[in-house]
Order: structure tokens, then sequence, then C-alpha cells
């Protein structure tokens, strides 16, 4: 087959109509900027879930948003379909990768030299293994002493990563008396979902797309929007034998396309 890969003749419609797959093989060939567009159109919600799990860490949701956009992108131009991964295994990683570097560079509310933000890491450090060697919560002398600097140099260190918004997970809290420390993982901690959400996403827009017509609306209408089979029969003109029978066979090819996802 001989693929045309001056695509800017292309009606777009036709591109809105292939199937993601189908698309990144094309994308791969041709480098086609309106498949681009159309591969980043229907993967942006990977970047929008990837964004809000960083919001509220004092950098605008906006913000955030864009640069996992752009993480997208990278990840769309260069995904080889062909390796037989999921995309969204693959650019996850990526997104985040990028949302992490910024706020690396700019979650810093105000721009402190390069020493203080150095030092500071270095100062998290230092705590939370003299807390282990001490058994109490270091002093501003024995961080000092163990990292070979002034008391002066550690005080404007701490006061200059005040700035800086986002936390560490594992800056330690004082437990009003306790003996142990609280670390601030220990308070925020669960379990996280959107990785999962973005793979089943994924498996059902794929797994959807090899169903009929009828197929597609009893399986909206039975999983989404709650209806039963006799309902759903009365729509759709049909007995609710057949309602049951299709349901079935729906049931299995997802069980089929889950074997293909699992290897």
């Amino acid at each position: 087959m001989i693929i045309d890969k001056n695509i800017e003749s292309w009606n777009p419609k036709e591109i809105k109509k292939m199937d993601t797959k189908t698309l990144f093989k094309r994308f791969k060939e041709t480098k086609n900027s309106k498949i681009r567009e159309e591969l980043i159109e229907r993967h942006l919600y990977i970047a929008e879930i990837l964004s809000k799990k960083y919001t509220n860490r004092g950098i605008d949701y906006d913000d955030i948003y864009q640069v996992a956009s752009i993480g997208l992108i990278y990840a769309i131009d260069r995904y080889d379909v062909d390796k037989g991964f999921e995309f969204s295994s693959f650019a996850t990683p990526t997104i985040i990768g990028e949302i992490k570097k910024y706020f690396r560079d700019k979650g810093w509310t105000i721009r402190v030299p390069r020493r203080i933000q150095e030092l500071s890491k270095k100062i998290n450090n230092a705590k939370m293994v003299l807390s282990q060697e001490l058994q109490r919560t270091p002093t501003v002398e024995d961080i000092a002493e163990y990292l070979n600097s002034t008391e002066e140099e550690i005080l404007e260190a701490m006061e200059g990563s005040k700035v800086y918004t986002p936390q560490s997970l594992d800056v330690a809290y004082d437990s009003n008396g306790d003996d142990k420390d609280v670390n601030l993982a220990d308070i925020i901690g669960e379990e996280d979902t959107y990785f999962n959400r973005i793979e089943n996403n994924d498996f059902l827009k794929r797994s959807m797309e090899k169903l009929n017509e009828m197929e597609k609306k009893i399986l909206i209408e039975r999983y989404f929007n709650n209806k039963t089979q006799v309902s759903i029969a009365n729509e759709l003109n049909i007995s609710q034998m057949t309602v049951s029978r299709v349901e079935k066979k729906i049931i299995e090819k997802f069980r089929k396309e889950m074997k293909k996802t699992l290897g």
C-alpha cells in the first residue's frame, strides 16, 4: 500500500474517523501536522488528569496543564506504536517528568540563589539522617556540623526555603511530645488512582472501537446510564433475550481484549 505523505489535502473528517493506532502509524510514516493535532486532542485528558494531581502546591493549575500538554506533545513525537506499548504507559512518565522539572525550575515563589536552593536540599537530607542517628530532632548546630557549614549559612538556607511552596513528602513534623516525628507522607499519603484511570480509559476506548453501533448503544445504556435490559429492549424494539445475548458478547470481547493487553 502506497501512503501519500502529503496528507495536507486529506479531509480532517477522515482523519477523525481513523482509530488511534492507525493514526500513530500514519504519523510515524508522515510526521503530518494534522494527524499530530488529532493525536494531541485525543490524549489531552492524560495531561489534564496528571495536572490535577499536582494542584495546590503553589503553582497555578493552568501553568501546570500547559507544561503537561508540552510533555504530551513530546511523548507523541517520540512514541513508536510498533514496539507494542500502550501510549498512556509511555506518555505518563514523560509528562510527569516535565511537570517535576517545571516545579524544580519555577517552584520558588521568590528567586533565591542556586547556592541556597542546593543547601536547602542538603539540609532536608541531613535532618532525616541526624534524626535517626540522634533519635531526636536535630538542632541548627547539629546540621551545621554535619554539613560542615556555619550556623548562619544553615539559618539563611532554612529561611530561604520557606518561599518554596511544594514541600518534600519526607519533611518531618514535631509529634507534640511523642518520641517519633511524623513525616508529611504519613499524613497525606493515599493510594493514587489516576494512573489506573488513564489505563482504564484507554482500554475502554480501544475496546469500544471494535463494537458495532448496537453493541455500543447497549454498553452505554447498561453500564453508563444504568438502564435495565427491559428498558433497553423497548427502546431498541428488540427482545430482552437479544439484549442479554449482545451484552454477553460484549463482555466476551472485552475479556479477549484484556488478555491481549496483559500479554
